[in-house]
């Protein structure tokens, strides 16, 4: 060997161990990064999708069963009625008194007059519906019978066009108004119990309405021959007169209906047997408004967690909407503006601004509709109604007579909003994070790597619980101060864990304070969104009665700590019985009964309560020398729960079951219990109760009642 090459310096390695450090940190953080925001991404972009079509799902089949017992209740109430002795009765009178009519000479003049009163009243409202001219000979009823009655009932009635009904007797002095004075009360009360819109008696033989509630233009007139002889109406008719058969209906459905000013009509009718023949046809007569409340929620979306485009409609099988469109309801200019803009045909639009409504006008044909139509169930992606992506879940309903899909939409936008910001927060975290793994790798591989050794040890025992782990500081430089700050860390965190634990159990109590067990358990297990539907529970509400009034003059320490001891002694009685406290509002207590857990004698239950609570005020009223007395209200029947706010948390209920509970209170007697007939049915054998007969119900109308005898 050379002299020459026994002096060479040796060659310098190209990848030194700071280097080989600084591309092994970046490569992994990079990796890290990308494959922990890709996972995390696609993981909650899955969950957020399955949450939707789950809340979608749920809000479609709520709505459907409540569509499907709307219809079940109006065909036994119609069933109920068509085999009344008083329908019958009045089908035979009204039968008789109509033929005595068609042989009377009418009087002069009087046909005239309805030919005038539909020139100027009925006529010009057709023409703007169908958009086209009419001849008011096509409108006009025939038959003497028909015109005698539209005069009497309908030309010169004294009461406003809504309010024809008011209308008992005519005072023509026939016989068919003295059946008139008779009937058409019991059969308008009927009406309002059951909330038809219109009743009607037609005559098989003739094909004659021979008795209408409302008195429309179709009142008296044939359904075989004239303007509504292709009508549902009456083919309603035509389908029940040859069933006899005391449990048959027959439902058609909705279409414009003119005599009702065009708007989407119902009509289900049954048959009127007496001694095995049918003798006429009792006709219910629906409106879409009923329908249209329960699928759109009242038009409260928002509040029931359909966010800014989300809803649900009904589809019928021609794929026109039987329920209205949020858009048309929201924002009308922007509804015309996307049925133009998607290519929508004019006369669809037309009719739609003619008759004030999208129902039986606007046709919706998706993926989503015809799936539904062809009875399947089903959720997915889906181009909407409005062109627009949309998550959406379908499926039938179960209507005899009707053919019927149910659709709930989001669109796609909104629904994965959340997602929309989690990508471009992981953007910008990655970004972040990504730069902060080249600086700490750059850093990292200039630093002496002896000491880490010491320091990872260290972080093991203290990832594995070991809060007594310390790392000595053998350095004054930054490795040093770390293992000095790790030192500090660890006492610091072991003293907050402590602290952390604390503070846990506390909050888990208090949560238990808030919410009811195992609600408290499905909020502690991640559940973000709470809503339940409860089939049977029992809804109580009591009140103190004149509490304002007493406390008015108390110093407030002393207002609290009297109503304090009572809500105490409530609670206790509560407890005893299994009974969940809602809430408390001023002077009133709200409780329910059979849920989150179900219990079989819920109603027995909350009954025994309400006699405590009564019991319990009158001895807290002894022992502090006051004058109260406790009015309680109890309803049983379905109900939503759920929990609601974030900063605060409330577990509550909603529906009708507690709104017709609180009525009860409100309607109720000082110092009594008032329950309604579910309640009263199911616990009539075992309490004794009072008949209260109807009371009036603010948005119900009249409702029966029972007080419970103390």
């Amino acid at each position: 060997m050379s002299p020459a090459e026994t002096s060479a310096p040796p060659r310098p390695a190209r990848w030194g161990l700071a280097a080989k450090l600084f591309a092994i940190l970046t490569l992994l953080g990079a990796v890290a990064v990308l494959v922990t925001g890709g996972l995390g991404y696609v993981r909650a972009r899955d969950a957020l999708e399955e949450t939707i079509y789950n809340q979608l799902t749920a809000a479609r089949q709520t709505k459907a069963r409540q569509v499907e017992t709307y219809f079940r209740t109006v065909r036994n109430d119609l069933r109920l009625m068509a085999t009344s002795k008083m329908v019958v009765d009045a089908m035979r009178g009204f039968h008789t008194a109509f033929d005595e009519l068609e042989q009377k000479h009418l009087p002069d003049g009087m046909r005239q007059k309805v030919d005038d009163w539909y020139a100027e009243n009925f006529l010009p409202n057709v023409r703007r519906l169908l958009g086209k001219d009419a001849a008011v000979a096509d409108y006009l009823p025939v038959g003497g019978a028909a015109a005698y009655l539209q005069y009497y009932y309908i030309v010169a009635n004294p009461h406003p066009m809504l309010r024809r009904s008011l209308l008992d007797d005519a005072g023509d002095g026939s016989a068919y108004s003295a059946l008139h004075a008779i009937y058409h009360p019991l059969l308008r009360n009927a009406a309002s119990t059951v909330g038809f819109f219109d009743f009607m008696l037609a005559d098989t033989k003739s094909g004659r309405l021979v008795y209408g509630m409302a008195k429309e233009v179709d009142f008296a007139t044939s359904l075989r021959v004239g303007p509504y002889r292709h009508t549902n109406l009456a083919a309603a008719v035509a389908h029940c007169a040859g069933a006899p058969e005391r449990s048959a209906t027959c439902l058609e459905d909705f279409a414009p209906y003119l005599p009702s000013d065009g708007q989407p009509t119902a009509f289900m009718a049954a048959p009127v047997i007496d001694q095995g023949i049918v003798i006429g046809v009792l006709i219910a007569q629906l409106s879409i408004e009923e329908i249209d409340r329960v699928v759109t929620g009242g038009r409260r979306w928002r509040q029931e967690g359909f966010g800014a485009t989300g809803e649900t409609y009904l589809i019928g099988p021609d794929s026109l909407v039987r329920s209205g469109a949020r858009l048309f309801f929201e924002d009308r200019d922007a509804f015309f503006a996307e049925l133009k803009a998607n290519g929508d045909p004019p006369e669809e639009t037309d009719a739609i601004r003619r008759y004030g409504t999208p129902v039986m006008h606007q046709k919706i044909d998706t993926v989503a509709t015809r799936a539904a139509l062809a009875g399947l169930e089903g959720t997915g992606h889906v181009i909407g109604a409005r062109g627009r992506p949309t998550l959406a879940s379908w499926g039938p309903l179960a209507i005899p007579g009707v053919k019927w899909v149910l659709v709930a939409k989001i669109e796609t936008r909104e629904a994965f909003a959340p997602i929309y910001q989690l990508e471009r927060d992981l953007l910008i975290v990655g970004g972040l994070a990504f730069l902060v793994v080249l600086v700490t790798g750059a850093w990292l591989s200039r630093s002496l790597l002896g000491p880490l050794r010491e320091l990872t040890a260290g972080v093991k025992r203290f990832a594995a619980g070991d809060y007594g782990a310390k790392v000595p500081a053998r350095s004054r430089d930054e490795i040093g101060e770390l293992c000095l700050a790790f030192n500090g860390m660890v006492d610091e965190l072991h003293t907050k864990n402590v602290v952390i634990e604390n503070k846990n159990r506390e909050n888990e109590e208090l949560l238990l304070n808030v919410l009811p067990a195992p609600i408290a358990n499905r909020l502690r297990g991640g559940e973000q969104r709470i809503a339940d539907g409860f089939a049977e529970v029992t809804v109580a509400f009591a009140d103190l009665v004149g509490f304002t009034a007493l406390t008015s003059e108390m110093p407030p320490q002393e207002v609290v700590t009297l109503l304090n001891g009572l809500f105490t002694r409530f609670d206790i009685a509560a407890q005893d019985l299994g009974i969940e406290k809602i809430k408390t509002v001023g002077d009133a207590y709200m409780a329910v009964c059979g849920m989150p857990e179900p219990v079989d004698n819920h109603a027995e239950r909350m009954v025994r309560m309400a006699i405590r609570m009564v019991h319990i005020t009158r001895e807290h009223a002894l022992e502090n020398h006051v004058v109260m007395k406790l009015r309680v209200g109890i309803n049983s029947g379905p109900v939503v729960a759920g929990v609601i706010g974030r900063s605060k948390y409330i577990y509550d209920l909603w529906g009708d079951t507690v709104n017709l509970a609180s009525r009860m209170e409100s309607g109720g007697i000082p110092d009594s219990i008032q329950v309604t007939r579910p309640v009263y049915e199911k616990l009539k054998d075992e309490f004794a109760f009072e008949p209260r007969g109807l009371i009036e119900v603010k948005g119900k109308g009249s409702v029966e009642a029972w007080l419970l005898r103390l």
